[in-house]
């Protein structure tokens, strides 16, 4: 049987994904790829790292952790963080960057029915998407037999000098970096796709919205096709994430501080360790990945 939230239990619906933190072993190329590859601007810069992002809004958190290693490909951890972007041609801009910054780079392209995919692997493995979503009215959503809903997903033929064709202007390349983007979805490598549902639907909130063969779950907030999502396509069977380079911390924004303290409450009711400052909650999921709920 699918598992489902209560509705009372549910994550808010305008629940937004933040700011993605990875641990970085050179700062130097990494901070130069998301910056030249990816368009994005310094925000801030310290002793934890440096913020990345377009416009006012943080998207990555790159945090020196020279000491690390990087996972090994089996391990539980990040699969891609996904960088959502607010028209074609802002994607196809972005895109275009990324590909002449190094083409090597370039992991595929896919027509996903709700949205229009390109994806990357930055220099020390982790994975990247760019996509942009279609229309909302024209996702298509099935109901299961015990009444759950799933939108309809799938892999088409996206071929990306077409779509540059199509959708690269002069104007979006040169307003890159002023085009808006944000963090539409944060995919994980987990062990086990039926223990990422009990964890991220039944204990945090999630709805699930699509799964694919016990190889895949996705799940989201308000409708939308998933603002997490979890596979086992290199990791079936990962235990707990050894301290590694890659994945530091999943931050997910809630409006208030009552959504902060009803997940907590939830948190405590199934036994699963976790700091509450008010504000803010942190905790780990099932594969010690990390992660923060705060008031956006």
């Amino acid at each position: 049987m699918k598992l489902q939230a209560n509705s009372q239990d549910l994550l808010p619906a305008d629940l937004t994904m933040g700011a993605v933190m990875l641990k970085v072993g050179d700062m130097k190329t990494m901070t130069s790829y998301y910056q030249q590859a990816l368009g994005l601007e310094p925000l801030s810069e310290g002793l934890g790292g440096v913020y990345l992002g377009r416009g006012a809004t943080p998207l990555v958190h790159l945090a020196p952790a020279g000491g690390l290693q990087l996972p090994s490909r089996g391990e539980a951890g990040l699969f891609h963080t996904a960088f959502l972007f607010e028209d074609r041609a802002a994607l196809a801009a972005t895109l275009a960057t990324a590909a002449q910054y190094d083409a090597r780079r370039f992991a595929g392209s896919a027509d996903h029915l709700v949205s229009e995919a390109f994806y990357f692997t930055d220099p020390e493995g982790n994975g990247i998407e760019l996509y942009y979503d279609k229309p909302r009215e024209g996702w298509q959503w099935a109901t299961a037999a015990d009444g759950t809903r799933e939108v309809q997903m799938d892999n088409v033929a996206l071929p990306p000098q077409l779509y540059l064709q199509n959708h690269l202007t002069e104007a979006s390349l040169a307003g890159q970096r002023e085009a808006g983007a944000q963090i539409g979805h944060v995919h994980l490598q987990v062990g086990d796709t039926q223990v990422a549902e009990e964890f991220y639907v039944k204990t945090l909130g999630f709805e699930r919205t699509a799964g694919w063969h016990g190889q895949a779950l996705f799940v989201s907030a308000g409708g939308y096709h998933h603002h997490m999502a979890m596979n086992v396509w290199n990791s079936r069977g990962a235990g707990p994430r050894k301290d590694t380079l890659g994945l530091g911390e999943v931050l997910i924004h809630v409006p208030n501080e009552d959504e902060v303290g009803a997940l907590a409450e939830r948190l405590s009711s199934a036994r699963i360790g976790h700091h509450h400052t008010g504000a803010e909650l942190r905790f780990e999921d099932p594969w010690r990945n990390q992660l923060r709920v705060a008031v956006g």
